[in-house]
């Protein structure tokens, strides 16, 4: 399970949020009418700075992560976010991943 943001879309956090150098974004699981990977849950983000992270990546000078409490949303999955230029917009792409096993 990773997190992988294109430069484009980490770009687009910057000027969405103005962001700076440093600045951490953390993607969440939240309750939502709408869909995402888990029916009832969609993902949110807030820029604060991390506590406890489960995964990461560094783009653009900025922190995008996940809190290792919050794991279980992408569990077997790979959370891709892409900037979608036509939209002006941020998509984002849930691919299975296969799970190794400790044993």
């Amino acid at each position: 399970m990773n997190i992988r943001i294109s430069s484009e879309a980490a770009r687009w956090y910057v000027k969405e949020l103005n962001l700076k150098d440093g600045d951490a974004v953390r993607f969440f699981p939240r309750y939502s009418s709408g869909g995402g990977l888990h029916p009832g849950f969609s993902l949110g983000i807030s820029v604060e700075q991390p506590r406890e992270v489960g995964i990461n990546q560094h783009m653009e000078q900025i922190h995008f992560y996940i809190e290792d409490q919050d794991l279980w949303y992408l569990r077997g999955y790979d959370l891709i976010v892409n900037y979608l230029e036509p939209l002006d917009d941020i998509e984002y792409i849930y691919e299975e991943v296969e799970e190794v096993s400790s044993k």
